[in-house]
């Protein structure tokens, strides 16, 4: 693991487009405060005058932009580094003061629901300065069931920061605390295994002795506190449950669902097709069982490829790679990605106390910024291709749609990601004259299925089992959870997968079921969805006006922010996900791809 110092620059963020230093974050910090204390003066006003209305819609807007800049400039700063102090202190201090904004700003939405909705939908056709903020003043009315009156909303909001706490208790154990056991490997390596070393370890070294080392190390780091993550999350699944039930919701579910109108007919839709179409997962684990000539295949085998293959890639012609592999969506979608990945938005390599993963973020009065770990190989080139999808979609959407409807959903989030994973893996198939690479590539594609939609659907499934079992007043304890996932993984893998006890844990090391509850079952919505898109814009059974019109319906997709539903979107785009169809189709892929590496390992003999 390199020393950032030793970083450098055009490899790590420039902070400075957000602020030169923390003394121009604390100036911007007393304006807020300024801007805030402004709240409370329309109070009892804007129920019965319009021009009160848009005043304090028109400020709420200006704190909203100014708090973005404020918390995600702390936040992206301890990301870099876990035990940094100045960081923790400025994010705890603005949390503190979102949660005081909140508890001041509680009246709101109950007295906006005191405007008859009529009279709302007057003002708004007679002011254009409430034009964009119809679709976020129409749902207020369309979720009010949900909405407290205004003691009851006061009192809830005195719990914000709070309701974080199992969030930045998990951060702060696997991440700053965390004790990584060290290994000896048979190429060499002797040290810890971190998260981005076990990926690599699991990605490229062919010796299962080595792998089972590096999972035992890494997995029993989280078995080692597992009383303490139990706790954590049983903590997260009662504030979850307490929620939903304090805002009159038939479960925790239809809370994360509800506001973006997506029905729970389609999650469990879901997750019944992930299951019903295990088929091909199965055979996919047996032929890499028999390619590897393994006596068992247990989970930490599915990252190696089957052919020996551990090209190591260059960051820097990486990203020339991803560039040109977008140029199918134009002039201007590839001018974009070249500013994304030339001016300090991208922090690349591991560092000490940095976060693991990779994400991007974006604020906008700024621009994106991505965080990656990475290591050199394929699976961080798709990762970088994957960053840089939802950077792209960000700048479209930021460019496209005033402040009040730039942020698109979850539920969309993943299709950019996954369309430009896709991209990818094309160009890289077409550029390739190496046999053993194609194989590799079509093996990328086959482990993107896996790991997109049927692992993602596996987790979501964890994340309902686990808040029915509060919902219903069940005990949660690390062994129940351990338990929910051995028996998801037997009903998704059959018997092709020896589950060794530590796999249970592995709720334990999943960052989204502590920092976003019911946020993974997106990616498989979000990949079913690409998938869709993608066939319709590439392939050749579509005339050449009807993979256009594609094209520039999937590019309004990414503009569009959150102008409207996400299923809304969608359906604009060309995906109905009402349709169990959707689903299955990424099956009936998987297959056809299982068909092709078959053909191609035969030709190797093997």
């Amino acid at each position: 693991m390199v020393k950032r110092d030793e970083i450098a620059d055009r490899y790590k963020w420039n902070m400075t487009d957000f602020y030169s230093d923390w003394n121009d974050w604390d100036q911007e910090l007393e304006t807020l405060r300024s801007l805030m204390d402004k709240i409370p003066n329309y109070k009892g006003k804007i129920k019965n005058s319009c021009k009160d209305f848009i005043e304090l819609a028109e400020l709420e807007e200006k704190i909203e932009r100014v708090l973005d800049k404020l918390y995600v400039y702390a936040y992206m700063l301890k990301d870099l580094n876990s035990k940094d102090e100045t960081s923790s202190v400025k994010l705890q201090e603005i949390q503190a003061l979102y949660t005081g904004y909140a508890v001041n700003a509680a009246w709101i939405t109950p007295e906006i629901l005191e405007i008859p909705k009529e009279t709302m939908e007057k003002w708004i056709a007679e002011n254009i300065e409430l034009k964009d903020r119809k679709f976020g003043l129409m749902e207020i009315y369309r979720l009010q069931g949900h909405v407290l009156d205004e003691s009851k909303e006061r009192l809830l909001s005195y719990y914000g920061q709070y309701m974080g706490a199992p969030h930045d208790i998990y951060a702060e154990l696997s991440i700053s605390d965390m004790k990584w056991n060290e290994v000896k490997l048979s190429d060499g390596y002797e040290g810890p295994v971190t998260n981005g070393i076990y990926s690599k370890v699991l990605g490229t070294n062919r010796n299962q002795e080595d792998r089972k080392k590096a999972f035992e190390a890494l997995y029993s780091a989280f078995e080692n506190n597992k009383n303490t993550y139990g706790a954590i999350y049983r903590a997260l699944l009662q504030r979850d449950v307490a929620s939903s039930k304090g805002r009159n919701y038939g479960s925790s579910l239809e809370k994360a669902l509800e506001p973006k109108n997506v029905p729970v007919d389609v999650f469990n839709t879901l997750l019944k097709s992930a299951i019903k179409n295990n088929a091909p997962l199965q055979r996919y684990v047996n032929l890499r069982k028999r390619a590897l000539k393994l006596k068992e295949y247990h989970y930490y085998d599915n990252s190696i490829n089957i052919v020996d293959y551990d090209k190591k890639f260059d960051y820097d012609l990486a990203k020339e790679m991803v560039y040109s592999s977008v140029a199918l969506l134009g002039e201007d979608y590839s001018k974009k990605m070249n500013k994304a990945i030339s001016e300090g938005w991208i922090d690349v390599f591991e560092t000490e106390n940095k976060r693991s993963g990779a994400y991007s973020i974006g604020v906008y009065d700024v621009h994106p910024y991505m965080l990656l770990n990475y290591q050199s190989t394929l699976d961080d080139v798709f990762t970088l291709a994957h960053e840089l999808g939802h950077t792209l979609h960000t700048m479209l959407s930021n460019e496209n749609q005033p402040y009040a409807l730039h942020n698109y959903t979850i539920f969309v989030a993943e299709v950019a990601s996954t369309f430009n994973e896709r991209l990818l893996l094309d160009y890289m198939i077409e550029k390739s004259e190496d046999p053993i690479e194609k194989i590799a590539l079509i093996e990328q594609a086959l482990g993107n299925i896996v790991g997109t939609f049927y692992i993602q659907t596996l987790f979501a499934n964890y994340e309902a089992q686990a808040h029915r079992l509060v919902e219903e007043g069940k005990a949660i304890t690390p062994d129940v959870l351990s338990g929910i996932m051995e028996n998801l993984f037997k009903e998704y893998f059959g018997d092709t997968v020896t589950i060794d006890e530590l796999q249970k844990i592995i709720w334990a090391r999943i960052p989204h079921f502590f920092n976003s509850p019911y946020y993974v079952y997106q990616y498989a919505t979000s990949f079913a969805s690409s998938a869709n898109l993608y066939d319709r814009i590439t392939n050749k059974k579509y005339d050449e006006s009807t993979r256009e019109k594609a094209k520039e319906d999937y590019l309004t997709l990414l503009k569009s922010g959150g102008n409207d539903h996400p299923m809304t979107q969608l359906k604009k785009a060309g995906v109905d996900l009402e349709k169990e169809e959707s689903f299955s189709a990424v099956a009936l892929e998987f297959d056809r791809l299982l068909d092709i590496l078959e053909k191609e390992l035969h030709k190797l003999g093997n």
